[in-house]
Formats: structure tokens, C-alpha cells, sequence
């Protein structure tokens, strides 16, 4: 039995997006090694990185759903795990919480969605997966301020866009990102277990 051709027409960008998400799973993971020390580095290595990537542009969107104080919470959040990352401390599954953070993030933005106001656990959440993921930046950097530099500018710039992108977005396609990060995430965490 054929799909009646709306139906169909609703079901490519899922269909579209799960050949994506397949086909970048079965990359290796490279972002999270030890970084060199110049500007350069710093700055692509947030790009480089899809569990990073796609936190950036899922804290942007939160933040464009929830209000711009989460961006706050996400900075202090930031600071908080570079530090404890580059005191050497480390987590267990850090690469695994990492990218379930992606789908953490994804989660929230449906929920905001789908409420008049956004949970509580926004303020804890949204941090706590940016902590994760500089914690891991923290344990990769080698120290150098030029590195540090370039992380920021990127992740802000990244940040910011999707902030602003998901302003100008109808509220449907906003849910499809959400979507998308929430799948993202979760493929990203069991792409190392196969």
C-alpha cells in the first residue's frame, strides 16, 4: 500500500535526515584529542567536532526559545567545566555524556515547544551539557590563552547564529531542528559501541 503523496512529502526530511545522521555516524570522532596551542586550532576545533557543533547551535536555539538569560547560565556552565578539564579531572563516559547532552538539549527545545514557559530545568540542564562539553575542551587544551581565544570566538559565533536563525524560523521548523538534535545525539552516543 503507496503513502498518500503528502504523507510521503512529510516524511523526506526525516527520511533525508536519518541517511544524514547515518552517514555521519559512521565517521570517527576526531575533535576530542590534544589541541595545539595557536588561535587557529582553538577556533576550528569547535566546528570540527559534531557532538560540539551541534551543542553550540542546540544551546543557540534553546536560548532563542527559552530567552537570551540562558546563554548566561550556558556561559557560566562553560567556565565552570574548562576549569575543572583543565585541572585534569575526569568523568567517566565523558564522550558518551557528551553527546547525549545533544540530545539533552534537542529534548528541552520540544518541551519549550510543546509549554507556555520552559522548565525549570532549563537553568540546570543547558549548563550542565555545556559543562560536559568543556570539561572535555579543558582536558584537550594545551593551555595556551591564543586557544582559548579561538574556542570562544567560534562557539559564540556558532551560538549567536543559531540564536538568531531559530528567531526567524516558523515554530515547526524550530520543532525539526529540535528533533534532529535529539536523534543526533543519541546516534552520536552508540556510534563508539558498534
Amino acid at each position: 500500500m503507496l503513502l498518500p503523496p503528502s504523507i510521503r512529502r512529510s516524511l523526506l526530511p526525516a527520511a533525508a535526515a536519518g541517511l544524514g545522521l547515518s552517514l555521519l555516524s559512521a565517521l570517527p570522532a576526531s575533535a576530542h584529542g590534544v589541541a595545539d596551542a595557536g588561535f587557529g586550532s582553538g577556533f576550528t576545533h569547535p566546528l570540527l567536532g559534531l557532538d560540539h557543533l551541534l551543542l553550540l547551535l542546540g544551546v543557540g536555539a534553546a536560548a532563542s526559545c527559552i530567552g537570551s538569560g540562558l546563554l548566561v547560565f550556558a556561559l557560566v556552565g562553560a567556565a565552570i567545566g574548562a576549569v575543572i578539564g583543565t585541572g585534569g579531572a575526569q568523568v567517566p563516559l565523558a564522550e558518551t555524556l557528551a553527546a547525549l547532552a545533544v540530545s539533552g538539549v534537542g529534548a528541552l527545545i520540544l518541551q519549550v515547544q510543546r509549554r507556555s514557559r520552559p522548565p525549570a530545568l532549563a537553568l540546570v540542564g543547558g549548563p550542565v551539557a555545556v559543562a560536559i562539553h568543556a570539561l572535555l575542551h579543558g582536558q584537550e587544551a594545551s593551555g595556551a590563552l591564543t586557544w582559548w581565544l579561538g574556542v570562544g570566538l567560534a562557539s559564540s559565533a556558532v551560538v549567536a547564529g543559531s540564536f538568531l536563525a531559530v528567531r526567524r524560523l516558523p515554530k515547526g521548523w524550530t520543532a525539526r531542528l529540535a528533533l534532529l538534535l535529539t536523534l543526533a545525539g543519541g546516534v552520536l552516543a552508540l556510534a563508539p559501541l558498534s
